[in-house]
């Protein structure tokens, strides 16, 4: 076995045990290439940091699952490239031009009709409440992950703008923002569970 895996290895049983340095040596050690190969498939540096992040955050809530007889970086790129997938997949949407007629099978020339999309005063009104949920949860985050998220997800400042805004290494704040989103989902199902 490799040095290289060999010490993964070590890396994810200390991150098994909640060591925040091991998940941090990890992010770090594989950010980029996780990032560059996700870039080449999306094409979008925005799209490519957040599902490098989610690539991170599913392999990091689910180390339980690694096989140690394979690589961590395999299985990694593994969840991110099938992460991208799903991504654009979502994504894919054939567009049509409504202004323009088209012609049907028998050469008759038709027009779309579009209806309204826009959400139902129910769906506005259960949207409001997730956002002040949401809002509820992020304030019962310690201040330094607060800060954070509303840089990164209130604010929507690209990680870099926010490691500058706070004078933080773009690495450190990756791995906060990470585990802010794993207390967030803490607290909103402490929040669901009490309801």
């Amino acid at each position: 076995m490799s040095k290289n895996i060999s010490d993964d290895l070590q890396l994810v049983e200390l991150a098994k045990a909640n060591d925040q340095v091991a998940y941090e040596k990890l992010l770090n050690k594989y950010h980029k290439s996780v990032y560059y190969m996700l870039l080449k498939m999306v094409k979008n540096a925005d799209d490519a940091e957040d599902l490098t992040q989610e690539a991170f955050a599913k392999a990091f809530s689910s180390l339980d699952k690694f096989n140690s007889q394979y690589a961590f970086s395999t299985w990694l790129f593994r969840i991110a490239t099938n992460n991208c997938i799903d991504h654009i997949r979502k994504k894919r949407v054939s567009t049509v031009s409504i202004d323009n007629p088209y012609e049907n099978d028998e050469g008759d020339s038709m027009r779309f009709d579009i209806r309204d999309t826009g959400l139902t005063p129910t769906e506005k009104i259960l949207k409001q409440q997730r956002e002040e949920y949401l809002r509820i949860a992020v304030e019962k985050l310690p201040v330094k992950y607060r800060q954070l998220v509303e840089l990164r997800y209130f604010q929507e400042l690209s990680y870099e703008e926010v490691a500058e805004e706070l004078d933080l290494p773009l690495g450190t704040v990756k791995a906060q923002l990470f585990r802010a989103r794993e207390l967030l989902n803490t607290i909103l199902k402490d929040m669901w569970d009490s309801m």
